[in-house]
Order: structure tokens, then sequence, then C-alpha cells
């Protein structure tokens, strides 16, 4: 292994320590990320749910786990990377001889692995306390599923963070997170919302992220898991191809 491959190596693992540090110590982001999933799992799922799994335990199980990505990628991108731009620590590391594609990197790994702490944890309560038993290939599936889906969440968040200033930014996550959290059916069956806001879902990547969820636990809608596998494929390519236009003129301009 080459000195150089070793030195970018190391680039990467410091740039990921930072993120996880600065995560750690802003309580504001990681306490909501972690205890909000299993908090409303635990009220409409266990409270309100019936027990042994005859319920919405299951169903609920598959798409909180959607929407525990959805916190950390909305953001830990769209705020982490807006606030970085306006105290000028953007372009401090982009004046360092850090590849500058290390800082989406890290950012993108910290939000994959606290999606994936936040899924696995609530695995184990709905299976503790919910009853839900899943043959573990298939809980295995239902898992990644839902800690790959923080890619176009944190495509749309680093499109915020690069287009608005923290402010701007934070109320955009904000309206962001509640609009793919509510209307992309991640709360509750799209079943209860009037027949035009179905179709708005339809537009929604955190629906396809959803109905690909609940179709690997058996429960998907009428359509079949490759079209929402294609159509959040196609999704999330576009809102990669915006961010990346974003970043190419944030970097432009440093």
């Amino acid at each position: 292994m080459s000195v150089t491959s070793v030195s970018i190596g190391a680039i990467y693992a410091r740039e990921c320590q930072a993120e996880f540090r600065k995560a750690w110590r802003m309580p504001e982001f990681s306490l909501p990320t972690i205890l909000l999933p299993l908090g409303f799992y635990s009220l409409f799922a266990l409270a309100l749910g019936q027990a042994g799994g005859r319920g919405p335990q299951l169903p609920l199980l598959a798409t909180f786990g959607v929407y525990a990505a959805l916190g950390p990628a909305i953001f830990g991108f769209g705020v982490g990377m807006a606030n970085e731009r306006q105290q000028g620590l953007l372009e401090l590391k982009r004046v360092s001889p850090m590849p500058a594609q290390a800082i989406v990197a890290a950012k993108l790994i910290m939000c994959m692995v606290f999606a994936f702490a936040v899924v696995v944890a609530l695995h184990g309560l709905a299976t503790l306390a919910g009853g839900v038993r899943l043959p573990f290939l298939t809980q295995l599936g239902l898992a990644a599923i839902q800690t790959v889906s923080v890619v176009p969440f944190a495509c749309i968040g680093l499109l915020l963070g690069l287009a608005l200033r923290d402010q701007a930014a934070m109320a955009a996550a904000n309206v962001a997170f509640f609009l793919l959290a509510v209307l992309g059916g991640l709360w509750m069956p799209m079943a209860a919302f009037p027949g035009w806001l179905q179709h708005f879902a339809l537009l929604l990547p955190s629906y396809h992220a959803g109905e690909l969820a609940l179709h690997a636990v058996g429960l998907g809608d009428r359509y079949p898991a490759s079209l929402h596998a294609i159509v959040a494929l196609g999704e999330t390519a576009l809102f990669a191809a915006a961010a990346l236009w974003a970043w190419r003129r944030q970097l432009a301009s440093v």
C-alpha cells in the first residue's frame, strides 16, 4: 500500500472522527435523532397498539425505521452544512490538503451510522416489547433498506445546506422533515389521507422508501417493490445531481 493511499485513508478517517465528535457534542442533534423514532414507536405502536404483533407494530417498525434515517440526513446535512458555510469552516477545509469529497463522505457515513444505530434499537424494541418476530434474513434486509434510505434524504439536506444560510436552512429543513415524514406515510398509513394527498405522496422519496420497507415484510401497497425501487433511485439521482451542481458552485466561489 502506498504512502499516498494511507494518507488519504487517514484524512477520511480523521474527518469521519471529527463528524462523530461534533454530533455527540451537539445534544440538540443527537438526542432527537435517537430518541424521537423510539419514542414515537413506543407511543403509536406499543402504547396504542395490540400485543403480539397483531396491531401496528410490524408496519410501523418498517416505516419508523425509514423515519429514523430522515432526521440525521436532513438536519445533519442541511443545517450542518449551512452552519459550516456561515462560520467559514467549509472555506477553511477547502484550502487544506483534504479532498473536497471527504467533507461530504464523512457526513454521509456519520448519518448512516446514526441511522443504523437507531434502526437496531428500533428492531430490538419491536421484538422485546412489541412481540414482532421476523426471520433473520428478512430483518437484515429491512434494516438495510432503512439504513440506505439515508442517501436520498442526505442529497436533499445537502442541497438545502448549500443553497441557504443557517437560519433559512433550519426553517427549510424543518419543513422538509415534516413534509417527508407525514405526507410520505411514515407516521400513519396513506389510506388515512384524502385522495389528492395520496397522489402527492407518489412524488416523495420517503413514500417509496417506506413502501420498500413495507414490501420487505410483506405489507406493501398494490405497486410492485421494483417500481418503488426504480422511482426511489430516479429521485435519488435527481437530487444528487442538483446537490452536485450546488456543491461545485460552492467550491468555485471559495
